[in-house]
């Protein structure tokens, strides 16, 4: 069965992520650098709080997923290091990233570091917001049913 690992530091999508674990019985680690409220003693869900630093909690994540896991994380890098070990990643606003677009989406986003680096003013993301809430719950529940039925 696959598990579901979340970059949780900023997931606004994490209790929908529960939600739909419980439904598949599926485990969830959720990983941060910060302890999580609302999750604790939950039978499916690990929490994992790691120590302050850049990436520590991406680390985490890359070497304990595994083939056919679920990454739920905004960070590129993450998703493409999980990618690269046969797992799939989704961004919290439904969008799935994998092997024919995760190149496309770290050039995009070298891109962008280029430009602010450079003094350009670039736009942040959009707001999250309800129409993502839902993509983002789509996407898990079609990512899900892809990895049971290639088992």
């Amino acid at each position: 069965m696959p598990e579901i690992y979340v970059d949780a530091d900023a997931c606004p999508v994490k209790d929908e992520i529960v939600r739909v674990a419980e439904r598949h019985q599926l485990r969830v680690h959720l990983v941060s650098n910060s302890g999580m409220f609302g999750f604790h003693g939950h039978p499916l869900v690990t929490q994992t709080v790691v120590a302050d630093g850049a990436d520590v909690a991406d680390d985490w994540i890359a070497e304990h997923i595994g083939p056919g896991d679920i990454v739920v994380t905004q960070d590129i890098p993450l998703a493409d290091r999980c990618i690269k070990k046969d797992a799939r990643a989704l961004r919290p606003n439904g969008k799935a990233l994998d092997k024919a677009s995760i190149g496309m989406a770290l050039a995009t986003r070298d891109l962008m570091t280029d430009l602010r680096s450079a003094g350009e003013t670039t736009r942040g993301p959009r707001a999250f917001a309800k129409q993502d809430r839902s993509n983002f719950l789509q996407a898990l529940e079609t990512a899900i049913q892809a990895v049971k039925n290639a088992g």
